[in-house]
């Protein structure tokens, strides 16, 4: 019978923890998540990128709010990837800040069109972007409830 020794102990606790259902929020659909995630933290940074160095006078307020969600997706990116209860923490803020983001964006375009003379990433609760900005904090809360540390 091999001798257990301190490295193995530790190495089986490691896989034991990795391996019990809702303790990574990257794994399985969260991967497929975060992967949405990013995607939309590359296309609000960049979108946000070019109106703001060549346009910004013509909408300077839908222009900071593209800024403002292209660091809002980024950090939920980044906080979805990363393990940790504070990591967790981080990402249930994450989304939580980008539903009430699209919902308040979304309703603010709808109501006051002179205010959103043009689109943002939130603007009428996404629909320039399929309104995936307005599912995506639902499934990204629902996934963070399932994966509770």
């Amino acid at each position: 019978m091999p001798e257990e020794t301190e490295e193995s102990t530790v190495g089986e606790a490691a896989k034991d923890v990795s391996e019990k259902p809702g303790t990574d929020k990257a794994s399985g659909p969260g991967r497929i998540l975060v992967a949405v995630y990013a995607i939309f933290a590359l296309a609000a940074t960049s979108r946000a990128a070019v109106q703001i160095s060549t346009k910004y006078h013509e909408a300077p307020l839908a222009y900071v709010l593209s800024a403002f969600a292209a660091v809002v997706y980024l950090l939920a990116t980044v906080a979805l990837a990363r393990r940790g209860a504070n990591w967790w923490r981080i990402a249930v803020l994450a989304c939580g800040i980008e539903l009430i983001g699209v919902l308040t964006v979304g309703t603010f375009s709808l109501f006051d069109r002179a205010a959103f003379p043009h689109a943002t990433v939130w603007s009428v609760y996404g629909q320039g972007y399929l309104f995936i900005p307005l599912v995506l904090p639902v499934i990204g809360l629902y996934w963070l409830r399932r994966t509770k540390p």
